[in-house]
């Protein structure tokens, strides 16, 4: 299978049982990578890693999300890595979102939306958000640039993110059809109509499926995780 690998401390703990299913259970994909910090994580596990634009298009997507709603659409980009996330997203015949029960919610919004942008005249693409807002209905939203180390935050791209704290979408499609006519503004966080299957863990070890083509919902109870396991040096951050 051609397979895209998402970013993000939940993507961290999916690359590393790929890596591990390569090495010890004979597993055999191609992967394409979601950001430079993916990509360094899936060679060094062995997962054979190539370009999207080698690969075409791709079977299935493995990402995280920031927040989840009932019809599965998705915030996304808390990880700063919502452009390549979503080109691959939209590359793959199926998307399979894992997360904590957490991040389900009944409307998004919750989570700051990401917004990147160009660098050049960020300032003015933030005013221009702030406008677009306004015409929406939606007054004030703080909007924060993000802050990186010795500056704001880049992403693989060479952009900045803007965060904009709306609370709640009421429109979410609305939302994301104006932010991208907004010149300067790259791409945002809202994923809408891309995910199929969602596996929501939940503290007790219980994991909630869910299933967009039959609207089923199920729920297994997960064996409790060795105390030695794969992925207990890494913290969920």
């Amino acid at each position: 299978m051609r397979v895209g690998l998402g970013t993000g401390s939940t993507a961290v703990f999916m690359v590393r049982a790929l890596g591990q299913m390569v090495r010890e259970e004979g597993l055999r994909i191609t992967a394409t990578a979601t950001s430079t910090a993916t990509a360094d994580l899936a060679r060094e596990v062995g997962i054979d890693l190539q370009p999207l634009e080698k690969l075409g298009r791709l079977d299935l997507t493995i990402d995280g999300a920031d927040e989840i709603d009932g019809k599965m659409n998705l915030i996304k980009g808390g990880g700063g890595a919502l452009l390549m996330e979503k080109i691959v997203a939209t590359a793959s015949d199926m998307m399979v979102v894992i997360a904590d029960q957490s991040k389900a919610v009944d409307q998004l919004g919750r989570f700051p939306l990401p917004v990147e942008v160009v660098p050049f005249g960020w300032t003015s693409s933030q005013a221009l958000i702030e406008d677009v807002l306004s015409g929406l209905g939606i007054e004030g939203v703080d909007i924060v640039l993000r802050p990186g180390t010795g500056g704001p935050f880049m992403t693989d791209q060479g952009n900045y993110i803007l965060d904009l704290h709306l609370k709640r979408i009421a429109a979410p499609r609305q939302l994301a059809l104006v932010l991208n006519q907004i010149p300067g503004v790259v791409e945002n966080g809202l994923f809408l109509d891309m995910c199929d299957v969602a596996i929501l863990g939940r503290p007790d070890g219980t994991v909630e499926l869910r299933d967009l083509a039959t609207g089923k919902v199920s729920y297994e109870q997960m064996e409790p995780a060795e105390a030695d396991n794969l992925f207990s040096d890494i913290a969920d951050g």
